[in-house]
């Protein structure tokens, strides 16, 4: 019922956020008379504010179709390498371009397309061969493909290292840093040659239990039965995996709007204003990033239930009781990948130390193979998106990759 409500909503504010753009463009003709009254641009920004903000949005794409390397600029071409159900390796190949470090960047499975990651890919494509895991919307993904939960997301990490082969590098951004620290830990358990020489983790829930935030408090405050009954929907019958449980992006997005409410009305209301004086770039400014942060996925209910109880309530990879199809995940087996920690000063998702902790849990690998860089004045965003990312953060991502190269 809750999904069938969402999609009778959506499918209304589809038609008045159209209707809301047309009267908006009518006011704002150079024809209109009323384009030129003091009531005629502020009518018409109020329109163009509610026409972005109801507007229906797909998956955005990556649009990265030139680089520069070194001096020159070069051509990328996307090419998918593996394709999986819940998911596909994306390759940015750049044209003519070889031996540069072997780069895999796993984007979030939180709500948002892997899109969200494009100032990260951006950043590092000129100096690396970059790869992505483009995660699927579960609400595409039919019933007869089966199910996906954390184990399933282990494995496709593993895949993805086999496919791209020996002496690659792993970068995951936020909650993959779990999954991607125990696919590491298996990998350097089996001594398989496709064990990446890096894995560097940024802004990710290693040990929730150090400076828990208000998504940690929530996830411990209410037993696991409350997430199944009051977060997890069916998908309605127009989609691909009708039928399929899955944990709404809507309802994602709904949260982490409300945790910074203020914060989006402000800048809303800065986009209304610079609308109203005619500064269109800075208007865009805004489009462009609520574009981005608007357009929301489903995932699979297995694998967020089995999130919310193995990473936020029972905290399994830390107190060294995490098991993968009935393996035991032993951060001590990592004594090949070197490490590399990053933190943000004011990450309100990721506390302060919960990313460090997997360099102490790692006990058997050597310190010189361990590095923790704390970003200061730096959100939970900053830490991969921004000037801050582009000229404090990505400077000793590569560093630590060249030096472990």
């Amino acid at each position: 019922m809750l999904y069938d409500a969402y999609e009778v909503q959506r499918s209304w504010l589809a038609g008045a956020s159209r209707m809301a753009s047309m009267s908006a463009g009518w006011l704002n003709n150079p024809a209109n008379p009323l384009s030129y009254g003091s009531m005629g641009p502020i009518v018409a920004a109020s329109l163009d504010v509610f026409a972005h903000a109801s507007a229906s949005r797909g998956k955005p794409e990556f649009g990265l179709a030139e680089t520069k390397v070194g001096k020159k600029a070069v051509d990328v071409h996307e090419e998918v390498v593996l394709r999986k159900p819940f998911g596909q390796l994306k390759h940015f190949r750049k044209a003519g371009v070889e031996d540069q470090p072997k780069l895999l960047i796993v984007a979030p499975m939180s709500g948002h397309y892997a899109t969200l990651l494009r100032g990260t890919v951006e950043r590092m494509l000129p100096r690396h061969d970059v790869f992505i895991t483009d995660w699927r919307d579960a609400k595409r993904v039919p019933l007869s493909d089966g199910s996906f939960d954390l184990d399933d997301y282990i494995d496709y990490l593993i895949d993805f290292l086999e496919a791209i082969g020996p002496n690659a590098h792993v970068l995951a951004v936020c909650q993959p840093a779990v999954p991607a620290f125990a696919a590491v830990a298996l990998m350097n358990a089996d001594k398989r040659p496709s064990r990446p020489k890096s894995l560097t983790m940024m802004g990710g829930p290693i040990d929730t239990r150090k400076a828990p935030t208000a998504v940690n408090v929530l996830a411990t405050q209410r037993p696991h039965a409350w997430f199944q009954r009051n977060v997890i929907a069916s998908v309605p019958m127009i989609y691909a995996g009708a039928g399929r449980k899955v944990y709404p992006g809507f309802l994602q997005l709904a949260g982490f709007m409300t945790m910074n409410l203020g914060n989006h009305l402000v800048s809303h209301w800065e986009m209304f204003k610079h609308l109203v004086e005619g500064d269109d770039e800075s208007a865009d400014a805004t489009r462009h990033f609520y574009d981005e942060y608007l357009a929301v996925c489903d995932m699979a209910a297995e694998y967020y239930l089995q999130t919310v109880d193995v990473v936020f309530q029972r905290h399994l990879l830390p107190k060294g009781e995490l098991m993968h199809r009935g393996r035991f995940v032993d951060p001590k087996a990592i004594r090949d990948t070197a490490l590399l920690a990053i933190e943000g000063e004011r990450d309100d998702i990721s506390g302060i130390g919960q990313t460090r902790a997997a360099l102490d849990i790692a006990a058997k690998l050597q310190e010189s193979k361990k590095q923790y860089f704390l970003a200061k004045g730096v959100g939970h965003y900053g830490i991969f998106n921004g000037r801050k990312w582009r000229e404090q953060i990505a400077p000793v991502v590569e560093k630590f990759i060249a030096a472990n190269a």
